[in-house]
């Protein structure tokens, strides 16, 4: 068993004032949009009542920024998509967003949100978000901290923790990504694996523990020793490390400095000003009794994932439709499934759809992501073809709860309702959508306990 670095236990206590109040009323005074790129719908795990769009054309971007809400999120889900692919799209936002400022005269900061397993294209979104914005002297702060899904960074070193064991970051199925795998858990060394040597990890700057428990003087002053362009990481074990760096951000964007940010999900809500919500219930989602049952669509493969897979099927509480990927690559048809789903959704029964467990990959990383696009297609054609609602949604993992979102329900702008488990986000679609008002839970594929996909679905069921 891993257990926590000894500098945990040197700490100077967490800063002791309550930051968030004087956070919120900044960003709510500002004339100022946070705008969050997100490149798979699970890093709205954090927040509530907040748009979430999933295209961004000018027209779209330009109406959130006329609404005056300083915060939205855009869904790229370039996580799927091949490194070219990923930075056309953060082009093409950013040519949105330049337009929207242009017209509304009211700024903005924009947030490139990835995984806290340090999974997806960077620098390449990054990069390309600094010279699209014309905004090369930003300075790109990495903080993959995420506190509900024990994503902890201390020493300049992320661990992924669980109860009292601490994994080093390179060490867990994650860094093992068939596209997006690395070597380095101690973030100015993933810097400079992950740029290829072009930003050496000496040249990294650091935001550490030591100075962010001595409050946000202390670093708004470390941050203003980095230089322009350049690359910092910052540590953090808890909201109230988080904060006090928004804080000092906050000062130091006063003062003229400039951010780009690449983060997982809890820096969101801290750069927001969100206070804490309480977890939704089963009852404000889904009433009770209906005519349909409940669908959860599985498709992601982390271990995690068919940890929390396995449960939910030996608990009966499903009706099981098992996709086998193999087969449907080859050629056949969905046809039987596609009855035997609806025949069981139509008698009121909740059922779970799910690919088979055997992860199969090809030679290079296009060939791997165009199986798994293929793999989310059939997943997608399973629920475009419904003939009516099921009573709640479930998509398990990133790239299905996109594609389903976008692919068959036809979703273009939804509001982030909350969490109905830490780190898992309950949608509702607006009207254009296949199915609107479909409570749509984003089920990320790496977040929860074993038991949390049936805790969820027992929430739902009422049961």
């Amino acid at each position: 068993m891993n257990t926590a670095p000894p500098s945990v236990t040197q700490l100077a206590p967490e800063w002791s004032e309550d930051l968030l109040p004087e956070i919120r009323h900044r960003v709510q005074s500002a004339n100022q949009t946070i705008v969050v790129l997100d490149d798979d719908p699970t890093g709205t795990q954090t927040v509530y009542d907040t748009p979430v769009l999933t295209e961004w054309s000018t027209s779209s971007v330009l109406a959130e920024f006329e609404a005056g809400l300083p915060l939205f999120y855009i869904l790229t889900n370039s996580r799927s998509m091949t490194a070219d692919e990923a930075a056309s799209v953060n082009c093409e936002i950013a040519a949105s967003l330049l337009a929207a400022r242009e017209a509304t005269g009211r700024d903005y900061t924009v947030i490139s949100r990835s995984d806290s397993t340090l999974r997806g294209h960077y620098p390449v979104e990054t990069d390309v978000l600094a010279e699209a914005l014309e905004d090369a002297e930003a300075v790109c702060l990495i903080i993959p901290f995420f506190l509900e899904g024990g994503r902890w960074t201390i020493d300049d070193t992320h661990y992924v923790v669980e109860g009292d064991q601490w994994t080093l970051a390179a060490e867990t199925p994650f860094a093992k990504d068939a596209v997006f795998g690395f070597r380095n858990s101690h973030l100015p060394k993933w810097v400079e694996e992950k740029t290829g040597g072009k930003c050496l990890a000496s040249n990294v700057g650091s935001i550490d523990l030591p100075t962010i428990r001595r409050g946000p003087e202390a670093v708004a002053e470390q941050l203003a020793t980095f230089a322009p362009g350049s690359v910092g990481v910052v540590n953090a074990l808890t909201m109230s490390d988080m904060e006090v760096v928004v804080a000092a951000i906050l000062d130091a964007e006063a003062q003229g400095q400039r951010f780009l940010y690449r983060t997982a999900a809890s820096f969101v809500r801290a750069r927001a000003g969100l206070p804490k919500k309480p977890l939704l219930e089963g009852e404000e989602l889904v009433s009770a009794g209906g005519q349909t049952g409940g669908l959860v669509v599985v498709g992601s493969y982390v271990p995690k994932t068919t940890q929390q897979l396995d449960v939910l099927l030996d608990s009966k509480v499903l009706t099981p439709v098992e996709i086998d990927v193999a087969a449907l690559l080859e050629g056949e048809s969905l046809d039987a499934l596609f009855a035997e789903l609806n025949e069981s959704l139509g008698r009121g029964e909740s059922c779970v759809v799910y690919t088979s467990r055997k992860l199969i990959t090809g030679e290079s990383d296009a060939e791997n992501l165009s199986i798994g696009q293929k793999v989310s297609q059939m997943l997608v054609n399973l629920v475009k073809q419904l003939p009516q609602a099921p009573r709640y949604l479930v998509a398990k993992g990133g790239i299905t709860s996109s594609d389903l979102a976008t692919k068959a329900l036809g979703m273009r702008r939804a509001i982030v309702r909350g969490q109905i488990l830490p780190g898992i986000p309950v949608w509702q679609p607006d009207e254009k959508t296949l199915f609107p008002g479909l409570p749509y839970v984003v089920f990320p594929g790496n977040v929860g306990s074993e038991t949390a996909l049936l805790e969820a679905v027992r929430k739902l069921d009422h049961e």
